[in-house]
């Protein structure tokens, strides 16, 4: 009988997995260490209101969180894994970056992934050729762009991460104009709308702004900040670049595109109205944080 270790919060998370999980899609989450301020960028404590989201939502998954900061350090824990989440500081800090060749083998026996945020983005060459075969798209610097702003979410496509989603609108740091696989081949936008003229206020830099981008702005360009990837040959990969904001996961439907997505992405059917979830109460999001 496996051991059953809890965090004794108000958000309680199984680190072990507990008797007869083994019947379950198992889903990893592993958290970057602390990288803002307080209430931005809570990987531990975002990755811990998720996974205690499906844990109790009655489906057949079993979340288990990588019980330290970084890539698992006994890696035994992604053993099985139909899908591993990433939320972490992104680009030279990633988690991945000296990790790209034992991962690469998860992802080519059909493991899922989720990056959430700045785990999106990825250092040019390699660690970028790898996001795209994984998830399809990147955050690429003096390429995609990082203002607050605050999208409007009203279309969403014939898609099983869309079911339950309402229209819904979170001020946040949406990045966006993302580099993404040829032609988008594979790729579904699961979240999309046009930026407004003052996200490109700032000059150009490797985050506020390019050339590339305000031309796409100014042509009406719908900007996609959460897709979808089906991998040739198998697996399954999801971007969503929100998330800054702690606050953020208080909001159903922000939240209930997310825990469809890692669903999804675990290749576990997700319900009709949407993967169902408790309202996060206010101690709640200030619980566990880094």
């Amino acid at each position: 009988m496996k051991t059953l270790l809890c965090v004794t919060t108000l958000l309680s998370v199984c680190l072990v997995s507990p008797t007869h999980a083994d019947d379950k899609a198992k889903i990893v989450f592993i958290s970057g260490t602390p990288s803002h301020g307080r209430l931005s960028h809570e990987h531990r404590a975002g990755n811990m209101i998720l996974a205690k989201a499906l844990n109790d939502s009655g489906l057949d998954v079993n979340a288990v969180l990588v019980p330290h900061y970084g890539y698992p350090e006994d890696t035994t824990i992604l053993e099985g894994a139909a899908t591993i989440v990433i939320f972490c500081t992104g680009h030279r800090g990633h988690v991945l970056n000296k990790h790209l060749d034992e991962f690469d083998g998860l992802m080519k026996e059909g493991t899922g992934v989720v990056m959430i945020h700045w785990a999106t983005e990825a250092e040019k060459g390699k660690p970028g050729e790898k996001f795209i075969e994984w998830m399809g798209g990147f955050c690429d610097l003096d390429w995609s762009v990082n203002p607050h702003w605050t999208p409007n979410f009203k279309d969403f496509p014939m898609h099983p991460i869309c079911n339950g989603v309402k229209p819904f609108s979170v001020n946040d740091e949406w990045y966006y104009h993302m580099r993404f696989v040829d032609d988008l081949k594979g790729v579904t936008p699961i979240l999309s709308d046009l930026p407004g003229p003052a996200t490109l206020r700032r000059a150009d830099g490797a985050r506020s702004g390019n050339p590339t981008v305000r031309k796409a702005v100014a042509a009406g360009e719908k900007q996609h900040v959460a897709w979808a990837y089906e991998r040739p040959g198998g697996g399954r990969g999801f971007g969503f670049t929100g998330a800054h904001n702690h606050d953020s996961w208080r909001h159903d439907d922000f939240r209930k595109v997310m825990l469809n997505a890692i669903l999804w992405t675990a290749k576990v059917e997700i319900p009709e109205n949407g993967c169902p979830s408790a309202v996060i109460t206010n101690a709640e999001i200030n619980a566990n944080l880094d």
